[in-house]
Formats: structure tokens, sequence, C-alpha cells
């Protein structure tokens, strides 16, 4: 079993007494060769990408949130709730900057927009903090257990069940394995393995309370709903994380099928390409691999860096070119759960 201590970037593993931090992964693991000299400049933080990001994301999703409230009960509304729920999906990439803290200079704005997209997305704030350090710690681990692979490397999937997770709407179908599910077990206090494997002892407390705070904020938005006789709020802040069927489609390429217990991220991780608005939604994440391999560089430095460590990695596929491997990966896993797709690595 791990033990956790009280910094969330640093996750101490009791066998072999390593410290291993989310923004400084062991020397056990494979690491792309880099002047440090460059490296400390990558990894400087700017206020200035953070603000333009936010801004444009948030005034983006407001726009679409009033043309959907104008088209309320019209044809047309449709396609705006389609495109406003695939936008809303972007917040995670929002949550997941500012959780490293590279978003902006200062520990406070980040933390800020943090609270903010962790609503968004449904993800309680304390147990994604912990469960994120976890897995840039140990990546596709088995032991300690990477709950964030857990449906793209541990999982096991039938091609039906794999395919229908693309479908808008198809979340309503899995309540009963739901992050909604999952913050009302923890606001009743009740203990789930995420919260007993990743969230030390202490802040089990403001696991419970932010939980909490999460379920009644749920419940003020369908009591308003209600009252004022519109179903239109619970549609545009409780609804869209159930719809975001594109954003699912270039995260899962992050980890799916590839190989689990390895100290190697580029085995166990994928980089894509995608196109300007794709890739401003992900907020430059598609650069997967060398975001693991660096944690604390700026998701607006990660093309930089691949430029110069992209001899080292294997070359970043298309959206396409990661299907055409994970789809026929995925019906060798359905019959054999221990298969992985093997990663060409360059010859150094």
């Amino acid at each position: 079993m791990t033990t956790i201590d009280k910094n969330p970037e640093n996750f101490n593993q009791n066998k072999s007494n390593i410290k291993i931090g989310i923004n400084n992964i062991s020397d056990q693991w494979f690491k792309a060769k880099i002047d440090r000299k460059i490296l400390k400049e990558l990894s400087k933080r700017s206020d200035w990408p953070g603000w333009r990001h936010v801004i444009t994301y948030f005034v983006s999703l407001s726009c679409l949130g009033l043309l959907c409230a104008y088209f309320w009960g019209n044809f047309w509304f449709i396609f705006f709730y389609l495109a406003y729920c695939t936008l809303w999906g972007g917040a995670d990439a929002i949550w997941h900057e500012c959780g490293h803290r590279t978003a902006f200079k200062t520990r406070k704005l980040n933390d800020f927009f943090y609270y903010i997209a962790s609503f968004l997305n449904n993800f309680e704030p304390v147990r994604w903090r912990w469960s994120h350090s976890l897995h840039h710690s140990y990546t596709a681990s088995v032991d300690p257990h990477d709950f964030e692979v857990d449906e793209s490397i541990f999982s096991k999937y039938s091609i039906f069940t794999f395919i229908v997770r693309f479908i808008p709407g198809y979340y309503f179908l899995i309540l009963h394995k739901s992050l909604h599910l999952e913050i009302i077990k923890h606001a009743l206090g009740k203990e789930t393995k995420v919260m007993k494997e990743c969230i030390p002892k202490e802040k089990k407390s403001i696991c419970i309370l932010s939980s909490r705070i999460f379920v009644i904020l749920w419940l003020s938005i369908i009591i308003f709903s209600l009252y004022i006789g519109s179903l239109l709020p619970i549609m545009l802040f409780l609804v869209p994380k159930f719809f975001i069927s594109l954003n699912v489609l270039w995260g899962l390429t992050q980890h799916m099928c590839l190989k689990k217990d390895t100290k190697d991220h580029r085995e166990s991780t994928r980089s894509v390409r995608l196109n300007p608005i794709f890739s401003f939604i992900y907020w430059k994440m598609e650069y997967h691999i060398e975001h693991h391999m660096f944690p604390m560089v700026p998701s607006y430095n990660l093309p930089k860096l691949h430029e110069i460590i992209k001899d080292q990695l294997p070359k970043p596929q298309s959206l396409f070119e990661a299907y055409k491997e994970i789809i026929p990966a995925i019906i060798k896993k359905s019959k054999d759960p221990e298969y992985f797709i093997p990663v060409k690595l360059p010859n150094l």
C-alpha cells in the first residue's frame, strides 16, 4: 500500500522510499535530453497566455449560451447547444492547466480558475488534485493504482461499448459509474476506493465538504429551474458534461491501449496532431508525451518543447492515425486484457 505525504506534489512509495513529484518525475523514468537553461526558460510562467485563454474561452462559452437561450424551443437550438456542450468540455483543459499551476504566475489565479473549471467538469477539486498528482507520479501504474487511466488502459472494452461512448448523451446511460455518483457518495461521507487510496486522512474532510458544496449547487440549479418553470438552467449548467463527445475523441487518445507499468512515457502516453480549433479547446495538451515528461512546462510552451525533443519521441499521430491503431487494439484487448500497442521508439 502506498502512503501519501501532506504535499500533493509529493508521493512517497514505502517499498522504495523514492519521492516522486508531479513536477519532479523520478530519475528512474526516461526523460528526453534537453539543455537545462532551455528547459528553465520553457518552464517560465506568464499571466498573459492564461488570461488570453480563459477570457477567450469564457466569452465564447457565454456567447454560445446566450444563443442557446435565444433559440430555446427552436430547431436551431440543437446546433448551438451541441457547440456549447463541446466548448463546455474545454473547461477540462483549464482545470488541468490550473491544477498544475502553470496557467498563471500566481497560485491564487491558478487556484481560482481551477475551482471554477472543477465545477464545470464535475471534478471535485480535492479528489482530483490528489488523483492527478498520482497519475503523474505513477502513470499507468497498477500499484499504486493510476485511477485516471482506468478507462483507457485497465478497462476491458468490446468494440461496441467503445464506439457508443462517442454518442452525445451516452453518459446518461452510465450514471451508476459517473462522477456525479462519486461526488454524492463523498458528500454522504462514504469512503470510495479513490478516496481511500489517493487522499490523505487529514484531507478527506475537505473532500467531503467540497462534495457537499457541489451537491448544493446542483440542487440550487434544479430548484431555480423549477421556480422559473424552465429547463433551460439545467440544460445550460448541469447537462453539458454528458455531451462532450468531441472532447472524448481526443482525450481518449492520451493513453488508450498503451503499455501499463512502464517507466517510459513514450510507451504509456500518446501525442497527437489537432487542428487549431481543437488545439485551443484542448489548450495544446495534444503534446501529451511532452507534458508527462516535463509537467512543469506550461501548455502554451509545449509546441516549442516538442520541436526541441521531437527526435527522441514517437512521431505525433493524427486523430485518424491514432484510432486506426486503437480500434484494432480494442478488439484484441477484448480477448486478451494484457494486450497493449507496442510503440516503436526512436534509435537514440
